[in-house]
């Protein structure tokens, strides 16, 4: 019961979405650092080269590109079957894709409901239905497979920006994660969140830059999340370490949600 085998995920089968930047950047490279081989999925065929190709000169695992606008069921469907192409199983599917859609509550358009929520809560339930064959393929008892969603604080509180259909999506995402855990745990496939806080991203870039002070201010560690943070509680969840989570909402925020506001 050492370290080297409780959190090893090498030669390990793992399928990100969004990994080419961002987060998902962050979590891609934690598992091909640590032996893992990666797919990364996005609509952004360049950006998904251009991540695979600095990620195999970094090693040891290997990073491979398919990519899909998960915004067409065609294309979902066509990265599940180009998937099973290439892999007789998936050991781990991270769900990390996501939109954001800011503006205030009297001009807040329809239009951000559909596309929201349809990228990070819709699509989230399509690529896990069409990927849970990979999932089962090699799944056993002590040895299940696992889905990580990506959430987000804003999903547990209430936001001070006005960001209504990506909170309200997080929070759909967050209670979507247990249902999943309760009917695919039964199928040996455990599904957890990470509910992230600040990081550097192009998602949160602007509001870094202008309210960057004031946030780490409200934060009782001090800073925003590193890459280190948010791969490591992937490492975790994805390794023998982390074979009993299920159904878990794990906040990696600094503690911004539980520190004081007074």
């Amino acid at each position: 019961m050492d370290r080297s085998t409780l959190f090893d995920v090498t030669g390990k089968v793992v399928l990100v979405t969004g990994g080419a930047k961002g987060i998902g950047r962050m979590i891609s490279e934690g598992y091909v650092a640590n032996g893992a081989k990666v797919y990364i999925s996005s609509r952004d065929a360049k950006a998904c080269d251009k991540a695979c190709a600095e990620l195999n000169a970094l090693g040891p695992g290997s990073a491979h590109a398919i990519p899909a606008d998960f915004y067409k069921l065609e294309d979902c469907k066509r990265l599940a079957e180009e998937f099973r192409k290439r892999e007789d199983h998936l050991d781990v599917l991270v769900n990390n894709s996501g939109s954001n859609w800011g503006a205030s509550f009297d001009e807040y358009p329809d239009a951000a409901w559909t596309r929201v929520l349809t990228l990070n809560l819709h699509r989230v339930f399509t690529i896990t239905q069409l990927l849970t064959p990979s999932l089962e393929a090699k799944a056993g008892q002590d040895s299940p497979s696992r889905i990580i969603n990506i959430g987000s604080v804003d999903g547990l509180r209430v936001p001070t920006l006005e960001t209504f259909a990506y909170s309200s999506s997080k929070a759909g995402l967050h209670h979507l994660s247990r249902v999943l855990a309760n009917h695919l745990g039964k199928r040996h496939i455990t599904s957890n969140v990470i509910a992230c806080g600040p990081f550097e991203s192009k998602m949160m870039a602007q509001t870094l830059k202008d309210f960057g002070e004031s946030i780490k201010a409200g934060i009782p560690l001090n800073r925003i999340g590193s890459p280190e943070d948010v791969a490591g509680t992937c490492l975790f969840l994805s390794s023998r370490a982390g074979s009993y989570v299920n159904g878990a909402t794990i906040t990696l925020d600094g503690g911004s949600v539980i520190g004081s506001k007074i």
